[in-house]
């Protein structure tokens, strides 16, 4: 077996470095004949983690799980080699490092795997890493595309992986106690739930050039559409072109509709319709709209959701003074209630104050979204935000984005994730990936 592994390597190393040289990246998966069966984790044992995409929110990652006692860091990928030796450092001792997330995924010394890439390597990676044998924890936006959220939620489920949605809102108390107060029916019956947020980044020239020379630009972009580099889209404003990060709606969306669905019971459920506008920038590369108006109706409890670009800014009662810049109001027959931000960040004071009775619904604790996922990795239990959470939840702007760029209402099947007689719309629920990656 052990010579078995040292060709499969040899072979992808070999690979890897012809394709580079004809400016493509070479795909490459791991059979399980070759890594062999993985075994739960002790429950002494350090959890050996790898991170894929250590920048911005990856390198918040590497910090906070580097200084918990029951991870061990084992590698450090990201294609900005800056990135890497940057954060190899701030770990110290002597990780494996790469750009390449294949060669990470190759490895036995890795039991898991943390993604904080740009939201179209999300999917690829995290089926990827399932079928290398490896749990993981995805950054949000769950995905792109509802056909990659449904390969998403298989492979978690083949290879029995634990996997966490980084919508940190359900471990967050403000969160908790708010859907408490809901699910306990404190401001009755829910007919409408108001979100709204500040608009979406204006501009984007077209300074196309060349990328650092620090930067597989290549690499960076993997399946998503060729374009040159640019600097209005790397590193954070990829977030304003439609076809890679889809507006707030797609980002701080996933976050407060993550913490609607959790209040409202809705994660096994789905809208029946969508209907969003939106007024798109007249100038600039980025092409998701500025304003945004959004709304999606359920059916079997009857309610809605709204999305508003810019809304109306609520008063937090505790803080009438400075308004919510984003939030949602949950509106039922005897009264309301307002959480902060979509990552729980605060709710109203009778929220966190309420305690549900003996026979109510409490839901379950956790203590942080990261230690939650560690937790489950050792008990094997799903963890508060599984994927199949975080792909109820992103559907909702998926479809909002596809309702807005083809004009109108669409009717839609929660069951089959599909619109109903809708040819056309049913195009957009996949995404072509630029040769030679697929799912």
């Amino acid at each position: 077996m052990a010579e078995q592994r040292k060709l499969t390597r040899r072979r992808f190393l070999k690979a890897s470095a012809e394709a580079g040289a004809a400016g493509i990246s070479f795909p490459y998966f791991v059979p399980s004949h070759v890594l062999g069966q993985q075994g739960r984790v002790g429950a002494n044992d350090k959890i050996a983690i790898g991170f894929v995409g250590v920048g911005g929110r990856g390198g918040d990652h590497v910090n906070n799980f580097h200084n918990m006692p029951s991870v061990r860091v084992t590698g450090i990928c990201d294609v900005d080699n800056r990135q890497v030796v940057g954060a190899a450092r701030r770990v110290g001792g002597k990780p494996f490092t790469c750009k390449d997330h294949r060669e990470l995924l190759d490895r036995n010394d890795v039991d898991a795997v943390v993604i904080s890439t740009p939201d179209h390597w999300h999917a690829i990676m995290m089926v990827q890493a399932c079928q290398a044998g490896k749990d993981v924890y995805s950054e949000k936006p769950t995905c792109r595309t509802i056909q990659e959220g449904q390969a998403m939620i298989n492979a978690a489920n083949k290879y029995q992986r634990v996997v966490q949605i980084g919508s940190q809102g359900r471990s967050e108390p403000a969160a908790r106690a708010c859907a408490q107060y809901v699910r306990n029916g404190q401001i009755g019956t829910v007919d409408r739930v108001e979100v709204w947020h500040p608009t979406n980044f204006v501009g984007g020239t077209h300074v196309d050039g060349q990328p650092p020379a620090s930067l597989d630009w290549n690499l960076w972009l993997g399946p998503a559409r060729w374009r040159l580099y640019n600097q209005n889209i790397h590193p954070f404003n990829f977030r304003w072109l439609m076809d890679i990060g889809g507006g707030f709606i797609r980002d701080r969306g996933n976050h407060v509709l993550s913490c609607v669905f959790w209040s409202m019971n809705a994660d096994s459920t789905g809208p029946v319709s969508v209907e969003a506008t939106g007024e798109p920038d007249k100038v600039g590369i980025w092409d998701v709209p500025v304003t945004m108006e959004a709304k999606w109706e359920f059916k079997n409890p009857d309610w809605t959701v709204t999305w508003s670009q810019p809304g109306r800014q609520r008063p937090f009662p505790e803080r009438p003074d400075r308004p919510l810049d984003w939030g949602a109001q949950f509106f039922g027959d005897k009264g309301s209630v307002i959480l902060e931000h979509g990552d729980g960040a605060d709710t109203e004071r009778k929220a966190k104050d309420y305690t549900p009775p003996r026979d109510g619904i409490t839901l379950p604790t956790s203590p942080g979204h990261r230690e939650n996922w560690l937790e489950c990795i050792k008990t094997r239990q799903k963890p508060i935000m599984p994927v199949e959470a975080g792909v109820a939840v992103i559907v909702l702007p998926i479809i909002a984005n596809i309702s807005y760029l083809l004009g109108r209402k669409l009717q839609w099947d929660p069951k089959s994730r599909q619109f109903i007689g809708d040819e056309e719309a049913n195009r957009f629920l996949a995404d072509p990936y630029r040769y030679p990656w697929h799912l």
